[in-house]
């Protein structure tokens, strides 16, 4: 009695760590609209220059965070660079991304990070308003990272 019970609880065991992996590699991405707000007075035009979130729906995109530009901005009014979100301090989370401002398009790339931001993706329209506050309004996915 004792060994056909020790070989139900064992079989329970095994069929609860296999129902457990199958849920966890099928499980669907968190995903959803990405609406965020920042400020750019300390951005100079230069690179590695910065501008402050100071507002965003992802709670693990915080208020206060830097938003920190690869590249100047163009002699001809453009700018093409990737751009490094974080806490300002050079660790912890961070997310990556690419933004392209020109006379046609207004738009931010995200393509992963570390921490928090491992799996990442979307995009964002860019745009800004007579305050001086730059927006970005589009979709994400946390994937598996």
């Amino acid at each position: 009695m004792k060994r056909t019970l020790g070989m139900v609880a064992a079989g329970v065991t095994v069929a609860a760590f296999v129902v457990a992996g199958q849920t966890s590699a099928t499980a669907s991405p968190r995903a959803g609209t990405l609406i965020v707000t920042k400020e750019c007075s300390q951005y100079s035009g230069a690179a590695g220059s910065f501008c402050t979130i100071t507002s965003s729906n992802i709670p693990a995109i915080k208020a206060g965070w830097r938003v920190v530009y690869t590249n100047a901005f163009g002699s001809d009014g453009s700018l093409d660079t990737d751009v490094v979100i974080g806490n300002g301090n050079g660790v912890g989370n961070k997310l990556f991304g690419h933004v392209t401002l020109n006379a046609t398009t207004s738009l931010i790339t995200f393509d992963g990070g570390t921490g928090e931001f491992r799996g990442f993706t979307g995009s964002a329209d860019v745009t800004v308003t007579s305050d001086g506050l730059w927006h970005w309004t589009g979709d994400y996915t946390f994937g598996s990272g």
